[in-house]
């Protein structure tokens, strides 16, 4: 039996993602005595940076690699004042021998969405469907660090009817047709509904929706910013964060099995040593966690559906629309192939047990908005990195023979790539000094095998409403689980998924006013007697 006298700490967190990180950072800053337990041999999770190309100095965001939803006010009370640069250029799409381009200058949107399309009426519909979801984005961003509403109150909160039923109530495919009339438009849009999350966009069960929503109002703005340094820079800050308020990190201590009960938990490692404590903090997959306590699972088993290429060119590529500069086009989000009817098309393939012909897909040069990553010899030679993000790459693909199906869907996505470029891709890589083409791919089977999640999905399972779904738990943090010193803190937590920190955040919080509640002697949910 776990016993919590026995433990010489009062919360060990699994997994140093920068989840964990962030939790163990404020019960630590709170007086309790933290232990960090880390599979691998280095913190940071899937926010960490590498050096993936031999003879090359650079240092890649690996597999997340932009920050949208780690709240300001939750970095300040971190005590980090780590730079995280916006992007000036949103997005470009190209389309035959023009594109849109979308940036911080509302004149030069509208005029480059009028060369492309003849007409003013795409700006505006842009304008209008951005009003909307900005408008949301203040309203419901500010309570992801609070205890959860319920579903009445928070649409309440966003204050229109018709935005609640377009975003949360209705399959997203019904407000971009009817909001936007071009084609491209619709699917620039769209693309925030389908990161990581194999759906259709008239899915019901709004799987799309849920994941429009986490990628739109991040710190009431929808801003993606670059973390200057690259994702490596922002585990590191957090890694201090943790060890200055205290808390011990041990790394290569894999988890093998866990015990709970009302007395405490004890966590056995995979070399067989027990560790009690009063509370666990579970930064890893729901879904181990419920195979580890011999639970079976409440849902079925989640699918990542996304392959992630990291690159590095000796020079970006030409672009067919002489009207704008590369430097430019690839500052922001590079659509590629992802119209609506294109995305529609892929989806369909994908889920008939095909890679797609032209998978969507998007590329982002994080070295044209933080040059640091790069070594002074590379900056010089006028190297840059690029990061490719495919859609509806599920993991079903790559069931089978992996390696066969995983060279077929990098070939298929260059060929995408080259479809709207002036030259092939290739053309423009690298070579490491081993002589390979400088180009690293990610799957969700390798997701699964190096960073424990299960199927490779990205948010650990499918991203859920951040409101209370049923009345008891009303006032909770969405990180409660069957056991009352067990906690979620990562991103299959409610209001999880992301680089946020959220998850970490209101774990702590759930654990300081557990602690609250039993000091004084009252149920979990009550008011703790004052003075």
């Amino acid at each position: 039996m776990p016993s919590a006298a026995a433990g010489h700490h009062d919360a060990i967190v699994v997994g140093a993602g920068h989840n964990g990180l962030v939790a163990a950072t404020l019960l630590a800053h709170a007086g309790l005595r933290v232990l960090v337990l880390e599979r691998s041999a280095e913190p940071g999770g899937a926010a960490v940076s590498a050096a993936p190309f031999p003879g090359h100095e650079v240092r890649l965001s690996r597999y997340s690699y932009l920050v949208s939803l780690f709240p300001q006010a939750l970095l300040s009370e971190l005590g980090i004042a780590l730079e995280l640069r916006p992007r000036s250029i949103s997005s470009y799409t190209p389309l035959a021998d023009a594109g849109v381009l979308i940036s911080d200058d509302a004149e030069g949107t509208r005029a480059s969405l009028a060369r492309t399309f003849g007409h003013a009426g795409a700006a505006d519909e842009l304008e209008r469907f951005g009003a909307l979801t900005t408008a949301v984005a203040r309203r419901v961003f500010p309570t992801m660090l609070e205890p959860l509403r319920p579903r009445a109150e928070l649409e309440r909160l966003v204050g229109d009817r018709s935005t609640w039923e377009t975003l949360f109530e209705r399959p997203l495919s019904e407000a971009l047709e009817r909001s936007f009339g071009e084609d491209l438009v619709r699917g620039i849009v769209a693309t925030d509904a389908l990161i990581g999350t194999f759906a259709s966009l008239e899915d019901p069960e709004l799987r799309q929706n849920r994941c429009f929503l986490y990628h739109v109002i991040g710190n009431g703005t929808g801003r993606w910013n670059v973390p200057v340094g690259g994702m490596g820079a922002l585990s590191g800050a957090l890694v201090d964060a943790a060890v200055r308020a205290g808390a011990e990190l041990r790394l290569r201590s894999p988890v093998g099995g866990v015990q709970a009960d009302e007395h405490g938990i004890e966590v056995r490692l995979a070399d067989g040593e027990v560790l009690p404590a009063r509370h666990l903090l579970w930064g890893a997959a729901p879904a181990v966690l419920a195979k580890l306590l011999g639970s079976a699972p409440a849902e079925p088993g989640p699918e990542g559906a996304q392959l992630k290429l990291n690159l590095l060119l000796g020079r970006l590529p030409r672009l067919r629309d002489a009207a704008v500069d590369p430097r430019q086009a690839f500052a922001g989000t590079f659509h590629v192939n992802e119209g609506y009817e294109q995305l529609q098309a892929a989806y369909a393939q994908a889920a008939a047990g095909h890679i797609p012909e032209l998978p969507p897909c998007e590329a982002y040069c994080h070295s044209l908005t933080d040059a640091s990553i790069l070594s002074p010899e590379l900056r010089r030679r006028g190297v840059q990195t690029l990061t490719v993000f495919g859609l509806h790459m599920p993991a079903r693909l790559f069931a089978g023979d992996h390696r066969a199906a995983k060279r077929a869907a990098v070939a298929a996505t260059l060929r995408s790539i080259d479809s709207v470029l002036a030259e092939p891709l290739e053309e423009c890589l690298l070579r490491g000094a081993d002589g390979e083409p400088c180009l690293e791919a990610r799957t969700p089977v390798e997701l699964e095998a190096e960073l424990a999640m299960p199927g490779g999905h990205i948010f650990h399972r499918d991203l859920s409403w951040p409101f209370a779904e049923r009345e008891e738990d009303v006032g909770r943090w969405g990180v409660e689980t069957e056991h009352a010193n067990v906690w979620l803190c990562g991103a299959g937590a409610r209001r999880g998924g992301g680089v946020s920190g959220i998850p970490g955040h209101n774990a702590a919080r759930a654990v300081l006013e557990a602690d609250a509640h039993r000091r004084a002697g009252q149920p979990l949910g009550a008011t703790p007697s004052r003075g």
